[in-house]
């Protein structure tokens, strides 16, 4: 390990934790605080000799994470669109252990062979991006791109198993 890396595999080990407190606060979902933390120390990273002053190592992470942050907004914001009126969704009973299992995996099944393929390598065969990567024949920031796109697929199909379970009021 080159003394850049060990020193910035100190710094993360030290901060990390803090650091992780202050992306959740700026997500308020503990898994987006751990991918918002992740890039921020991606980009800090790349930037470690350009940062002079090691004691602005804080800032410089905090100052990324709130402009990530800032960009998954605006992002987001693009894919949602505002409508008159609420759709009606039926109101379920959550499901049972055996019937997640089956809920996910037909949510699996509807994505495309490419992204299905790339999320059952990346989290059922926990292989790392670069692994799959080799195995698809496609570059890093290809599998990140798919399984991002697929997993946000995923959650609108299971987005109604997280909806408290009572009956369904009307809006005013």
């Amino acid at each position: 390990m080159s003394g850049k890396d060990e020193e910035f595999r100190e710094y993360v080990v030290a901060r990390g934790p803090a650091l992780l407190r202050v992306a959740l606060h700026l997500t308020g979902q503990p898994a987006d605080a751990e991918d918002l933390l992740q890039a921020a120390l991606a980009k800090t990273y790349l930037a470690w000799d350009r940062i002079n002053d090691r004691t602005l190592l804080d800032g410089y992470v905090r100052r990324a994470m709130v402009n990530i942050n800032i960009s998954w907004w605006r992002r987001r914001k693009l894919e949602e669109y505002p409508s008159e009126e609420l759709p009606d969704l039926p109101v379920r009973d959550r499901p049972g252990p055996g019937e997640l299992d089956e809920l996910l995996e037909q949510a699996l099944n509807r994505l495309p062979p490419r992204q299905r393929t790339a999320v059952v390598l990346r989290y059922y065969e926990d292989m790392s991006e670069p692994e799959v990567a080799e195995a698809l024949g496609v570059s890093v920031g290809t599998v990140k791109s798919t399984v991002s796109r697929a997993v946000a697929k995923l959650r609108g199909d299971l987005v109604v198993l997280d909806a408290p379970v009572k009956e369904a009021q009307p809006q005013v």
